[in-house]
This record gives C-alpha cells, structure tokens and sequence, in this order.
C-alpha cells in the first residue's frame, strides 16, 4: 500500500480492515482515506479499483464481487485456493473487462527477467531441467495458514507458487506431461481430507518440451539460515540461475554458466517486493483493461493442484 501510494499512480481513498491494529497503520500512510470495517462497504464507495489481502480462502469470492461491480483488482498470491476458484476470478475479469493482477512478485527482480530474456533469446538452447527450492526456516504467524480450508495448501501453495509461477512464466508456460510430489507434515507423509497442511514438499512436473521441473519447498526447515531460495534452468547451450544471499529473503544474484565458468547477471539490491503492485497501478492508471496473459495464472493453479494430488492433468 505504501508503494502503491508513493507511486504517484493511484490515490488511496478508501481503506476495509476488520483489525484495529491495521486500521491505525493504514491510516498513518493514507490519514485522508475513508477507514471501513468490510468488503460491501468498500464496494459502495465511487472507485476505479481493489486491492485484496485478506486469507486466501477470500480471495476468490471477493475478486469477483468487485469484478462484477466494474472494479478492476489486485489480489495477493493465490488468486484462489484451487483450479476451480482461479478460473471463476478470470472469467469474471474477462466478463467485466477489467484489469487482473496478481502478486506473484518474483517475476520482477531483475535477475529473473534477464534469466528470462537469455532464455527468449535462445542463448541456453533447448531448456531440459529446472531445480526450484524454496526453503523457510519459519512457518506462517496466522493460524489460517494450518487449515487447509482456509488456506488451500501449506508450503507448496504459500512459497511453491512462486516459484513453479517463475519456471512457468521463463518457459513460456509450456503445458504439463506428468506430475509426481510427495507432501509431508512434521516428518510424516501428509494424511489426505484431514484439514492438515504439508510443511515440506517435493514434486516433479514433466513438461511437454522434454524438460522436468524439480522443485522442493518447506516451512520451518532446519536449513541454517533463514531462507535457502534458488531457481536454476539447465540448457543445452548453458544454465542459469538465482538465488538468495546470505539466506535473505530479498537479496538476489543472478548467474549464467558456460561450462565451468559463471558470469554475473545481476546482483544488484533492489526493492522488488512491491513492483508487482505498483506495475498494476500504473496500467490501471493508464485505463489498463483486460489481459489474456492473466489466464497463465490458470496454468499455475492447475500445476499446483496436480502437486496436491486433487486434479488430473489438464487437458
């Protein structure tokens, strides 16, 4: 919200939180907005937009209540907690012809867009394998995390996201062949329909291009650090990858490898954390409609519903 706001994109004139807590802080970086204590009373409000943070299990339902009022919206990752919700945002999008965005915000450190640019390019060949790891030496501090109704997943949906988003999002969302994953929780493999979420999680997604797509993901893992993240993409013609330093959460070098050489693409420290927000702000504040490329998000949500064993592949 405060680099929505110091964007110079957008004017915050309306505020919805049930906390008090938060109420106060958002009313110190936006004193002259209206402060409101629900959905239906921000949606009676005259507004171009909404922006959704609430528990994952809202998302959807909310998303398509501003969509249908004329509203465009920015919802934090997940857009829906399955396939099935992801699809019915879109689709009200599509319906109302108004911007979509989602916070999947790795794709905005610059490290990621040059690994993706050397791979458009066609300067790693034909990518065959991808490891993507994800590790938090910490779990969620809200309890609704650890209900699966709620959340819609533990691990794989709170951090796996976005990662296979960022895998998906370099290949130019190529479709999936096979999945395979194993979910665990505290050590033991995951019982299944017991509201129970995993908090460690590995998976294979075999894509239709020939390449598999490794990826491992946990909450409070005893990495020793507080986060190992990493994302590395092998071709033909060479490999890539980022990963966090020092075990940050927002400090990133990129690299390119040519054999047994490595070259630095970026390792600059940058504020990345609010781009996806402030990129949809300002097409909002262009007249920004409409994006088919939102319907990639579906891509993911269907990899992600593979991984928990809840979907067939789609067709």
């Amino acid at each position: 919200m405060e680099a929505m706001a110091a964007s110079g994109a957008i004017e915050i004139t309306a505020i919805a939180e049930t906390s008090e807590a938060l109420r106060t802080e958002a009313a110190r970086i936006e004193p002259r907005a209206a402060v409101l204590d629900s959905l239906d009373a921000l949606l009676e409000v005259e507004l171009d937009g909404v922006v959704i943070a609430t528990p994952s299990a809202l998302h959807a339902d909310q998303a398509v209540a501003a969509l249908e009022r004329g509203l465009a919206v920015f919802c934090q990752k997940p857009l829906g907690r399955n396939a099935a919700e992801t699809r019915r945002v879109i689709d009200a999008a599509r319906s109302a012809d108004r911007l979509l965005g989602v916070d999947l915000s790795y794709r905005f450190i610059t490290g990621v867009q040059r690994i993706r640019e050397l791979n458009l390019a066609g300067e790693l060949g034909d990518i065959y394998a991808v490891d993507l790891t994800f590790h938090n030496a910490y779990g969620p501090d809200k309890p609704w995390f650890y209900d699966a109704r709620l959340s819609g997943g533990g691990c794989v949906i709170d951090l796996g996201i976005h990662l296979v988003d960022l895998a998906l999002w370099t290949l130019q969302f190529p479709r999936l062949r096979n999945v395979t994953s194993r979910l665990f929780a505290q050590g033991r493999p995951l019982a299944r329909d017991t509201g129970e979420v995993e908090d460690y999680a590995m998976a294979r997604l075999d894509l239709e291009t020939g390449a598999a797509v490794q990826l491992a993901c946990s909450w409070k893992l005893p990495a020793g650090c507080d986060a190992v993240i990493s994302a590395a993409f092998y071709g033909t013609r060479g490999g890539a990858a980022i990963r966090n330093v020092g075990g940050s959460f927002y400090d990133f070098v990129a690299e390119r490898f040519i054999g047994t050489r490595r070259e630095i693409l970026s390792d600059i420290v940058e504020p990345w954390g609010p781009r996806a927000a402030v990129n949809w702000a300002e097409q909002l504040a262009r007249g920004g409609r409409y994006s088919p490329d939102v319907e990639d998000l579906l891509a993911v949500a269907e990899s992600l519903d593979c991984i928990y064993g809840n979907s067939r592949l789609p067709i």
